[in-house]
Parts: structure tokens; sequence; C-alpha cells
């Protein structure tokens, strides 16, 4: 069972989602947000504060356990937080709060 430090990232899990079972939904062009994540997961690398290797490794083996119910194209979000939760860079409310103020600025628009 998940412990409760990693709460806040199941409940973004919507009900009714379910994990891409088909090449045809997995392939695509990425999202926006994939591409900004995947710029600000380097600048972390870079910085020092998530080795990037370490985060795919994490991604792989979370990714096909945990998180295995999760789309996967947000897997690597969903990983990242989970690493940022782990290393003490931000704490659950303060995640919960930055995912409440995002759903806000989207509802918006």
């Amino acid at each position: 069972m998940m412990s409760d430090g990693y709460r806040v990232l199941f409940d973004t899990l919507e009900p009714g989602s379910r994990r891409e079972s088909s090449l045809p939904e997995l392939d695509g062009k990425p999202a926006p947000w994939e591409s900004s994540m995947q710029a600000t997961c380097e600048c972390l690398s870079w910085r020092g504060a998530l080795d990037n290797l370490e985060r795919r490794e994490a991604e792989d083996e979370l990714g096909e356990t945990i998180y295995l119910d999760f789309p996967v194209r947000a897997r690597s979000a969903v990983v990242t937080a989970h690493a940022l939760l782990d290393l003490g860079i931000i704490d659950q409310e303060e995640l919960r709060s930055k995912m409440k103020a995002v759903r806000e600025r989207f509802e918006r628009e």
C-alpha cells in the first residue's frame, strides 16, 4: 500500500482513468506541458537537485509498479513529483496548493 506521503499524487488520478494499452493510444505528439516538464527536469538535473538518470530509472520502476494505473504520458510528471517529495524539495501541502492554483487557472480560461 502507498504511504500517505504520496496521497496527493494519487488524488490526481481521475475516476475512470485507465492505462493506455495500444500503440495508437501511446503514439502522438507530446503536449506542451510535457515539453515544459522535461525542460524543468533538465534544469533540476543541471543544478544538481534531481539527477536525470535516477529520475528516468525511477520512472521505469515506479511507472510499472506503484503508478501503473496512471496514463503513460502522465507518469513522468507523477514520478518527478514523487522524487521531489522524497528529496524534501516540496512537501504534500505545497504540491497540493500548486496543483489547486493550476486547476483554477485552467478553469478560468
